[in-house]
C-alpha cells in the first residue's frame, strides 16, 4: 500500500472482492499486502496491554471495525449491531469480529457494556493506525479522542493481507454489516428481531 493512495487501493482491493463474491477458505492467502509498518503499530486491550496490530490477525481471518469514537451515538448503534452477530457464525466460517476506537483502554469496558459488545475490541490512542490506512477526517461533536476522525471497515488475513478496506466518508457511512459478513464468507444476520403474527 505504501507505492499508492489509500483511495487508489480502496478501489483495487474493492473491486477485486466485488468480481470474486465470497473470499476464499482462510487458509489461503490473497489479497493486497498490509504494510509492515502498519501491522507493528500497537493496540491496547481492556487492560491496557499493548499488542502489534498484526498479531490479531496474523492467523486467522479477521473483520476489521474502526469507530469514528466511543461517544458517537451512530457508533454505538452500528456496535449494538455487531454485539448480534452470534460468535457461532464467526466460529463456522473461521472469522474473528474485532472493534477498534481511538478512546483510552479505561473507556473500552463501559462502551462493551453500553452496546452489550462481547466480541474483542481495542483501542488506537494516539490513531497511528488511523491515519496509516488513510481514514478521513471530518465532522464531528466533543468527545474522549478526535472528534473530526472518520472509521472504517476491512477484512484482513491471515497474515498481512488486506481483502477488502472500506473507508467512511462521514459518521453515517459505514458498511452495511450484512454485505462485510458475506463477503468474509459470514452467515448473514436477521436484525429486524420482529416477531411474525398470523392472523385467524
Amino acid at each position: 500500500m505504501a507505492n499508492s493512495s489509500p483511495r487508489e487501493d480502496e478501489t483495487l482491493v474493492t473491486q477485486q472482492i466485488c468480481s470474486l463474491g465470497l473470499l476464499p477458505p482462510p487458509k489461503k492467502q490473497c489479497g493486497v499486502p498490509l504494510a509492515e509498518d502498519v501491522a507493528e503499530l500497537s493496540v491496547q486491550d481492556a487492560s491496557g496491554k499493548g499488542i502489534p496490530f498484526g498479531e490479531l490477525f496474523r492467523e486467522r481471518r479477521a473483520i476489521v471495525v474502526f469507530v469514528r469514537h466511543f461517544l458517537c451515538y451512530t457508533c454505538k448503534e452500528y456496535v449494538e449491531d455487531l454485539a448480534k452477530i452470534p460468535k457461532s457464525f464467526l466460529q463456522d466460517a473461521n472469522v474473528t469480529l474485532i472493534v477498534i476506537g481511538q478512546s483510552s483502554f479505561q473507556h473500552i469496558e463501559p462502551f462493551c457494556k453500553l452496546t452489550g459488545y462481547s466480541h474483542e475490541i481495542y483501542v488506537d490512542t494516539e490513531r497511528k493506525i488511523y491515519r496509516k490506512l488513510g481514514m478521513n477526517k471530518g465532522e464531528g461533536i466533543a468527545s474522549s479522542g478526535d472528534p473530526a476522525q472518520q472509521g472504517g471497515t476491512l477484512i484482513l488475513g491471515p497474515g498481512n493481507n488486506i481483502h477488502f478496506i472500506h473507508l467512511d466518508k462521514n459518521r453515517l457511512d459505514h458498511k452495511p454489516i450484512n454485505s462485510i459478513l458475506q463477503l468474509a464468507g459470514v452467515q448473514t444476520v436477521n436484525f429486524t428481531n420482529k416477531s411474525f403474527i398470523i392472523h385467524i
